[in-house]
């Protein structure tokens, strides 16, 4: 028997490099092509990103790893199952990407350079290829079916009569098994090429045994033909690999996202003092580039000249822009928000903070895709024992007596009624039944494993800003200012994108905005207005003392002067979200352990974690730091669930056991995560953790009941009671049966 991979279900490799590396004439492209796509890092050694085909799972992508990080010189090899984006490091020479490519040919795989917006097309594809092909299986099976009952009725119908039904049968079906068992039939194929053999060996083994048998019994004129059971074998595990490709399609939305949000172009200053266009990934360290207001940094650098307001919410998580000047380092995907600026490069585009956060949320997704589910675990076992049985089945009949047809016909009968339509269903149906459950209360689940990930959590962190509060500042004193001077403190704020100026615009309504507003970059807002001087900003900046009784519950506060009359005090909070103290209270109640992890102050954060009953918080944390926390709780034995919001969480939230994000988070942050609570409530967290628990229940119970039938039918076919026919009705019948115990889930 061959040899069997570590992932029973995962069709091995299915194209070679050079099928997927072909000129629209259809000439093979020559491996050296592969050269200019390799990346020069700043340490002097080199990478390449490549798309592989022919791997949907843990045992594939262990096996490309291992075996690329076997070659000489590579230094790492990390595969992301979710976007099939291989990454390799080495050093040496830009040619070892040549080696890279003929090695995982030699696996089995295709390889072609990666590319962010072919990755999701590539996928849709596939399921639009199941959907078809399900299609086809449905109607052949519906219409080989009216024969059958004519053909089992009998009505009276001669010898000849019957054959004709069967060469009518045979004409629909024999099409329908060669374009619907493509999927199986590839896949199998793929692996048997490669001294494999996986699930689809087997069911490609009964379909076409069952049809090869059909034709024999036809061209003999025997009562019995099985084209309905092939026909209907394929639609109902169609039906499973359909299901289950649709729940995976939405992961790995994350690096999508993150090279979105990477800058592609550079304005790079020359020593002449020309401005340059350039495509990010040429800038060296060293180089002198200019930001421009309103420009996100493409890589990271230390400005040398101007002052301005940056939106550092990528690297902390706060909406408060923060004051940068000469010396202060800026980090890739932060915003300039008011003054250009003169900024020296410190690190090529692949060495800096964005690509930084992109590595480490695609090893967060390469972990999870490592995750093995019950199902996988539970079909590792299948096809040894399946082919097992077959086999024994034939050589059992003929050593008994038993004549060819026979033998044959018990063996298709043990191949076909094992065959895995019911241990396919079993997961993807309930999977199914919990996410329209799920969507009714509001939360959406992006994969189907989340589910299985979320059963087990037992601790959950929370970030704080966005997540925990709304991020969005209140003006909490509006009643103790005079009305006319909200209304003159919005004619500037309605000028900002400022979040301190928007609150007051708010609190204020409309109204009209000041003509000659000035923006001073880290001190505030300074107009002309009525003949007097209007300043909205820092105490400093309005020359106010900053107040020294700030309650423990304010967190933001600026300052209003006109003239020279006395600064007026604004006062800011960021309101927590309705429901964040009832749902942790829940939680607590079901036994999960919880604690705030934030970037802000540790005032703040304490503040906030008083505020809403929670134990355990700590602040000044950077991305950095809550993925090493998540890293420790996880040695630790501990099964953590992050609820984040920012970009800077985004490492986190990929990282951890399960993830979620509320819908109001950053792009990135909701591609990494694995459910989004709709609107501005935290109570579909409880419904999530409750429902993964339930599905949990029913996966196992589907599973225990696949068994069971196997138990009781498989004795069944080896004995010669069970032709093909009566085996794929009971096959169908025990299908039914896992997707009837699913949708028990629905009434929860």
């Amino acid at each position: 028997m061959a040899e069997i991979t570590p992932d029973a279900g995962c069709p091995s490799g299915q194209s070679t490099a050079q099928d997927l590396a072909r000129t629209e004439t259809g000439d093979v492209v020559d491996e050296r092509l592969f050269i200019p796509y390799v990346q020069t890092r700043s340490n002097g050694n080199f990478a390449v990103d490549l798309m592989i085909s022919g791997a949907h799972c843990a045992g594939c992508m262990a096996k490309i790893e291992r075996e690329i990080s076997a070659l000489p010189d590579v230094q790492v090899a990390r595969m992301n199952l979710s976007t099939m984006r291989l990454n390799v490091g080495w050093r040496g020479t830009e040619t070892t990407a040549n080696s890279i490519v003929s090695r995982l040919d030699a696996l089995g795989y295709g390889a072609k350079p990666f590319d962010m917006q072919l990755e999701p097309l590539s996928a849709k594809a596939e399921l639009k290829s199941l959907l078809k092909a399900m299609a086809v299986a449905g109607a052949a099976m519906a219409n080989i079916m009216v024969i059958s009952v004519c053909v089992w009725a009998g009505f009276d119908m001669g010898e000849h009569t019957r054959q004709i039904l069967h060469i009518l049968s045979g004409i629909i079906a024999l099409p329908a098994v060669a374009y619907a068992g493509q999927p199986f039939f590839r896949s199998a194929w793929g692996a048997l090429k490669n001294k494999h053999t996986n699930m689809d060996v087997p069911i490609s083994l009964a379909v076409l045994l069952a049809c090869a048998l059909s034709i024999y019994e036809t061209i003999h004129g025997n009562p019995d033909t099985y084209f309905d059971a092939a026909v209907m074998l394929l639609f109902l595990l169609l039906i499973g690999r359909y299901l289950d490709t649709r729940l995976r399609l939405r992961t790995g939305e994350s690096a999508q996202r993150l090279a979105a949000m990477q800058a592609s172009n550079a304005s790079l200053i020359g020593d002449d003092g020309s401005i340059t266009t350039v495509p990010a990934s040429l800038i060296k360290p060293g180089d002198l580039l200019l930001i421009a207001a309103g420009e996100r940094v493409a890589v990271d650098g230390e400005i040398i000249k101007g002052r301005s307001a940056i939106d550092t919410s990528i690297a902390n998580g706060e909406t408060l822009p923060a004051p940068y000047g000469p010396g202060d380092t800026l980090y890739s995907g932060m915003i300039n928000l008011g003054n250009p600026l003169h900024m020296k490069a410190l690190a090529v585009a692949q060495d800096s903070f964005l690509s930084e956060i992109s590595n480490l949320v695609e090893a967060g997704e390469q972990k999870k895709s490592k995750f093995v589910r019950i199902a996988d675990r539970a079909a590792r076992a299948y096809v040894p024992i399946v082919h097992s049985l077959a086999f024994l089945t034939f050589v059992g009949w003929l050593m008994a007596g038993g004549s060819l047809r026979t033998a044959s016909l018990n063996a298709i009968a043990v191949l076909i009624i094992t065959c895995p339509c019911a241990l396919g269903l079993a997961v993807p149906a309930v999977q199914i039944v919990a996410s329209g459950r799920l969507f009714k209360k509001g939360v959406l689940i992006k994969s189907g494993d989340a589910l299985e990930r979320l059963a087990k959590i037992d601790t959950i962190v929370f970030d704080k800003t966005g997540t925990l509060t709304l991020g969005q500042l209140k003006l909490t004193n509006a009643s103790e200012i005079d009305a006319d001077m909200l209304a003159l403190a919005a004619q500037l704020a309605r000028g900002s994108r400022h979040p301190i100026a928007r609150a007051i615009a708010d609190s204020a309504g409309d109204g009209p905005i000041a003509d000659n507003l000035e923006d001073i970059a880290g001190e505030g807002l300074r107009a002309k207005l009525d003949g007097k001087i209007v300043r909205l900003g820092s105490a400093s900046f309005v020359g106010a003392k900053a107040h020294d009784n700030i309650r423990d519950d304010v967190q933001v506060e600026s300052w209003l002067k006109v003239g020279r009359a006395k600064p007026i005090r604004f006062v800011f909070k960021d309101v927590p979200r309705m429901d964040a103290r009832d749902t942790i209270k829940a939680l607590s109640a079901h036994g999960y352990t919880m604690e705030l992890l934030s970037g802000d102050t540790a005032d703040m954060t304490a503040q906030t974690a008083r505020t809403l009953g929670l134990k355990n918080w700590t602040g000044n944390v950077s991305p950095r730091d809550k993925l090493a926390h998540l890293t420790a709780l996880k040695s630790a034995g501990r099964f953590p669930l992050m609820v984040g919001d920012g970009i800077n969480d985004a490492p986190a939230l990929a990282n951890a056991t399960a993830s979620a994000s509320p819908a109001s988070a950053a792009d990135i942050s909701r591609a990494a995560a694995d459910i989004i609570l709709q609107g501005d409530k935290l109570s579909g967290l409880v419904t999530a953790l409750l429902t993964a628990k339930d599905a949990q229940k029913r996966v196992k119970e589907n599973l225990s009941l696949a068994v069971l039938y196997n138990m009781i039918a498989v004795p069944l076919a080896i004995s010669g009671h069970v032709n093909p026919m009566l085996a794929a009705l009971a096959m169908s019948g025990s299908s039914i049966l896992v997707t009837l115990n699913a949708l028990r889930l629905a009434r929860h």
